[in-house]
């Protein structure tokens, strides 16, 4: 293998990590950060306990994988690293202060009396934000970073789209975890959600085809289109099963179907702008650091990367069940 196979072969590979490390982030902390957005709508004290009960044990742990993400693509592709954070410095910014509020606000409402709904709202509100800059960022991304009014318009379907995805996977965790009134009113929101997210997926699919610098040129590749169509059949189908499972009573399949939708939508998002990170702007094999380090950075996420989903595997288990209100 000569030393131009080898370095995209390397390239690619790390492109694939990321990609599956964004997924894991997406999976593991949005269904938390949708339990925040959809704990704005809960009048009942009682119903907010339990709403963060039921993340409680695994929310800070879902976060790593975003701090892992950042230090992967700062490492492996620097290039791109630079462009995107000097570009999105004020999304990039807002979120990370999102996070903190998110995270004072569980810790402050344990010990609070008194100011317990406030915290509760700082909680929402940090999710919500938190949801609408990974939104932004995402929309500014696909559009390759570029202005324009219709650019604009894009970026903010997108904040909606993952707002509505959150909330989808996050009513669904709650339809897993919890009993009652509350998880009445999650199958309720399940099938809402998920017709708003499939709904915004549809039209950031176009907006992608049309506004994005390389998604019209990338779908007319041959092959490319037959795989998205493949994509959307298996998202359809999930789209369907989450509907049914929720309407019919199901406990874990509601989530399980969302899963499988979030992953196939990511899965044509990576097929759709491959082989770009920046679409139009960067690539991989420009942005993508020297053989050695990628080498270097592969060997510690070897051993790394199977302790975190091992430590996450277990901490789902340990915590697996319904959760029953515990008292203050």
């Amino acid at each position: 293998m000569n030393s131009v196979t080898a370095e995209s072969l390397l390239s690619h590979t790390w492109f694939g990590l990321i990609g599956l490390m964004l997924v894991l982030y997406v999976i593991t902390d949005g269904f938390d950060l949708g339990v925040g957005i959809l704990s704005l709508f809960r009048s009942k004290e009682s119903d907010r306990d339990l709403m963060i009960q039921s993340i409680g044990h695994v929310w800070d742990a879902n976060e790593t994988w975003l701090v892992v993400l950042g230090g992967a693509l700062f490492g492996a592709f620097p290039a791109a690293y630079a462009m995107l954070l000097s570009d999105l410095y004020v999304p990039v910014m807002v979120l990370i202060a999102s996070l903190i509020m998110r995270g004072a606000a569980i810790e402050f409402r344990h010990a609070a009396t008194t100011t317990r709904p406030i915290w509760d709202r700082v909680f929402g509100i940090g999710s919500l934000l938190t949801a609408v800059c990974q939104g932004v960022i995402l929309g500014k991304v696909i559009t390759g970073l570029l202005p324009g009014s219709l650019q604009t318009g894009f970026v903010a379907l997108t904040a909606v789209g993952v707002v509505s995805g959150y909330a989808l996977i996050g009513a669904t965790w709650l339809v897993k975890k919890t009993t009652g009134r509350l998880e009445t009113a999650a199958r309720r929101y399940s099938m809402i959600t998920v017709v708003t997210t499939v709904a915004a997926a549809i039209a950031i699919s176009i907006g992608t085809l049309t506004l994005s610098p390389i998604g019209a040129g990338r779908w007319e590749q041959a092959g490319v289109f037959h795989v998205l169509v493949a994509l959307a059949i298996v998202a359809a189908l999930a789209f369907c099963y989450v509907l049914y499972s929720a309407y019919m009573g199901g406990e874990n399949g509601p989530f399980n179907a969302t899963m499988v939708l979030f992953v196939t939508s990511f899965a044509g998002l990576a097929v759709s702008l491959f082989p770009y990170i920046v679409p139009g702007q960067l690539s991989i094999a420009s942005a993508a650091s020297n053989s050695t380090t990628l080498i270097f950075m592969l060997i510690g996420m070897g051993t790394v990367m199977p302790i975190m989903i091992g430590y996450n595997l277990y901490q789902y288990h340990l915590f697996r069940g319904k959760v029953v209100a515990a008292h203050h």
